[in-house]
């Protein structure tokens, strides 16, 4: 069983970190004129919007300066800390 849980773990940490890095790429890409509008940004587009979207309504930008995806890179990697406590707390429970 401890195995089983490990492995989910790791596919988990492993797909949120991805997603982690996905964000950076797509804040990245808006310091560069049309980048967005590419396919590859499109693509990232509808993978990071819908979880960016909370964050910037909640935070609004500071003029020029959205620092909403800072707040969800935070967040996902507190996420990702939570996870593996939670399966720690799981592993000694069975």
């Amino acid at each position: 069983m401890d195995s089983v849980l490990i492995s989910i773990y790791q596919v988990l940490e492993m797909l949120l970190t991805f997603f982690s890095y996905a964000l950076i790429i797509y804040i990245l890409l808006s310091w560069f004129p049309n980048a967005r509008e590419s396919s590859f940004g499109q693509i990232l587009a509808k993978i990071c919007e819908p979880y960016l979207e909370p964050f910037r309504r909640i935070i609004p930008p500071l003029g020029m300066i959205d620092i909403s995806p800072l707040v969800a890179i935070i967040a996902l990697n507190l996420a990702i800390g939570g996870l593996g406590q939670l399966f720690q707390l799981l592993i000694r429970m069975f």
